[in-house]
């Protein structure tokens, strides 16, 4: 059974900013070991900015939450709020 992140973030940046940010770091998404998937959202009415990601095994989910990537995401969006969550 593969393991699932979410993570749901509030901004103030543009969503034009946030999208550019998004496409500028996307490429380093692509070596996570063990990341099989990832999918954007947005939340129409808030404006929240969703990640879900699919990985392969809890063992590379739990490997990048210690990333530096992962470690990241907060300060590269200037998130007010950054809810994770893990499923099975």
């Amino acid at each position: 059974m593969e393991n699932v992140l979410f993570v749901r973030i509030s901004s103030d940046l543009d969503p034009e900013e946030f999208d550019r940010r998004l496409l500028e770091r996307r490429p380093r998404f692509l070596e996570v070991p063990g990341l099989v998937q990832k999918i954007y959202g947005r939340d129409p009415d808030s404006g929240d900015v969703c990640g879900i990601y699919f990985f392969e095994s809890a063992d590379a989910l739990a490997a990048f939450r210690d990333s530096e990537l992962a470690q990241t995401i907060p300060t590269a969006y200037e998130a007010s709020t950054t809810r994770r969550e893990v499923y099975e």
